[in-house]
């Protein structure tokens, strides 16, 4: 009679490490999207507080806002913004309608919009 072996197989070896590696790798992966993600967020983040940040100022200068499109730099904490600044008639003549969007500089990707309103 043949002693029982202790111990696993080539066989068994094997698919357990290909198990390991196709789990670590899916961590890895996971690791990255939320490295990425977390970057987005930050960006976004940004975005949104210059764009808050814009109609602030006009709101706080009781600003009559000139018709038409406008784009200046809007950098925040190391990120480089640029804020488009569009401002439409309403059909009330004491408002105008005040579109800020936010894009990275050098693309045309929006981060974020805001839509306020100023009065005379």
């Amino acid at each position: 009679m043949r002693a029982k072996s202790r111990g696993f197989t080539l066989v068994e070896v094997l698919v357990a490490m290909t198990i390991a590696a196709i789990a670590l790798m899916t961590a890895m992966r996971a690791t990255g999207s939320l490295a990425v993600n977390s970057a987005e967020l930050r960006s976004r983040s940004l975005a949104q507080w210059s764009a808050e940040n814009r109609l602030s100022q006009i709101r706080i200068a009781a600003e009559w806002p000139a018709l038409g499109r406008r784009e200046f730099d809007c950098s925040q904490a190391g990120v480089e913004l640029v804020c488009v600044e569009q401002v439409f008639q309403t059909p009330n003549p004491q408002f105008r309608r005040v579109e800020v969007g936010v894009y990275a500089r050098g693309s045309d990707h929006r981060l974020s919009r805001l839509v306020g309103f100023s009065t005379r």
